[in-house]
């Protein structure tokens, strides 16, 4: 197994981390809450875990060659491999998967979740972005 498929399996296994611990949320709470509600409850179970992760992480963007802080903020980096996205929203917007597409372009990772627990089952409210 080469290095980039050891990287490929990391994110997977994150992934797989962070899908079993919004089931576990949702399952408690159930939809109709804030999105603060579950990010601050999902970074509990992912703490629990083992996981280590940025919450809430600025992402500045380089722009004709000068670095500015553009008000971007990741919800979620998990192990510097996988970003989180989380919504609590009646209706996903297909800006929602441009939006972490974006990050997933200026941060150079390869993975991302978009996960919104506004839903009756969470499995239909997770959706992964690959770049």
């Amino acid at each position: 197994m080469n290095h980039e498929d050891t990287k490929t399996q990391r994110r997977e296994e994150l992934a797989k981390a962070v899908v079993e611990a919004a089931f576990a949320v949702h399952s408690a709470l159930g939809p109709g809450l804030l999105e603060s509600v579950y990010e601050v409850c999902l970074v509990h179970e992912l703490h629990k875990r083992g996981l280590k992760l940025e919450r809430q992480l600025t992402l500045p963007i380089e722009y004709d060659g000068v670095r500015l802080d553009a008000g971007l903020r990741l919800d979620l980096l998990i192990e510097d491999e996988l970003i989180v996205e989380l919504k609590a929203v009646e209706t996903m917007h297909p800006l929602f998967v441009a939006q972490i597409l974006t990050y997933l372009k200026l941060t150079g990772r390869k993975l991302g979740l978009l996960i919104n627990f506004n839903v009756p089952r969470i499995k239909d409210g997770i959706r992964r972005v690959i770049l």
